[in-house]
């Protein structure tokens, strides 16, 4: 069973947040290992994996770039973070640029316009990624994922630095 299955919940990436929510307290109350408290060695064991599968679906589903990874995986794409690389010139450009941003940044009114640059160009990039898992581009929708996931790496990044000026 999968992850949507497990929810009863549409094999897409747009969801409700809140019936994937509801259904996850559901479950929960329902398969939690305390329920099995006079349960066999056996029955207490299969309890605790189930929330464990519960939990790990539901940390996939509700995290926006977990569920389209996994999305793509129930398409047949994996996604190899480190072996692939991405081979788009532009973007690979406009990493370099963030680089040299960052390791300029030195005031804080600076840094409030690198979070307001940073938020507008993930907002894109989702609303990209959205547009190609139900056009089912999956290889673009790949490549928009590997996108993303930079540009979290550079939002901590921005948090770090934040809290050097901050002191």
């Amino acid at each position: 069973m999968n992850h949507f299955e497990l929810f009863d919940l549409p094999v897409s990436f747009a969801i409700d947040a809140a019936q994937l929510q509801a259904r996850y307290r559901t479950l929960q109350q329902t398969l939690h290992p305390d329920r099995f408290a006079n349960a066999s060695e056996r029955d207490k064991r299969m309890a605790l994996q189930r929330t464990s599968q519960l939990n790990d679906a539901y940390q996939t589903l509700r995290q926006p770039l977990s569920r389209a990874e996994y999305l793509l995986e129930l398409r047949g794409l994996t996604l190899q973070h480190e072996q692939q690389t991405l081979q788009d010139p532009e973007f690979l450009m406009a990493q370099m640029e963030w680089r040299e941003r960052l390791e300029e940044l030195d005031v804080v009114a600076e840094l409030d316009a690198a979070f307001a640059d940073l938020q507008q160009q993930t907002h894109a990039y989702q609303q990209e990624l959205e547009q190609q898992l139900e056009a089912e581009q999956n290889e673009a929708a790949a490549d928009t994922i590997r996108k993303l996931k930079f540009m979290h790496k550079l939002a901590a990044e921005l948090e770090l630095i934040e809290d050097k000026l901050n002191g």
